[in-house]
């Protein structure tokens, strides 16, 4: 379970099961100070990274020596009109580097990451079900729920 906790204003904490907490925020412009990704950012850069490990994995398996890599994430959705404003298009660009790197090694790197095993790409492409429910507590906090399906 991944837990999100308000810490006021647009400031969201996520607390995920590995302990390693981390912020999202929102622009200035929306009501927010900067301190951290906003939630879509955190979004589509978990897809990159998710990807990237797997890249990395494999051409180390395959003994290729990237020096320097890094993943560029480009994505179109409508710029303006009635949230909430999905992306229709991610594209997701490897730039590696090093000695020697063997291009089929690297292309079959990206593509088995792509279709096999980034969990991240595979949940954006099998759109899950998503629903949402609420608790509401009262009294004491977070004594007496009172839960409801949306």
């Amino acid at each position: 379970m991944i837990q999100v906790e308000w810490k006021g204003e647009r400031t969201i904490e996520a607390i995920p099961p590995s302990g390693n907490r981390f912020v999202m925020d929102a622009y200035p412009e929306a009501g927010g100070h900067n301190q951290g990704p906003t939630p879509l950012e955190a979004f589509v850069a978990a897809g990159a990274a998710c990807s990237a490990m797997d890249v990395l994995q494999i051409l180390e398996k395959k003994r290729q020596t990237v020096t320097s890599y890094r993943v560029e994430v480009e994505g179109e959705r409508a710029d303006s009109g009635p949230y909430p404003r999905p992306f229709t298009k991610l594209v997701y660009r490897h730039i590696l580097q090093g000695e020697n790197l063997d291009e089929s090694a690297v292309e079959q790197a990206v593509k088995l990451s792509d279709e096999k095993y980034c969990t991240v790409i595979a949940t954006l492409r099998a759109a899950p079900e998503v629903s949402s429910i609420f608790d509401i507590n009262v009294g004491s906090k977070w004594a007496h729920p009172i839960s409801r399906l949306c």
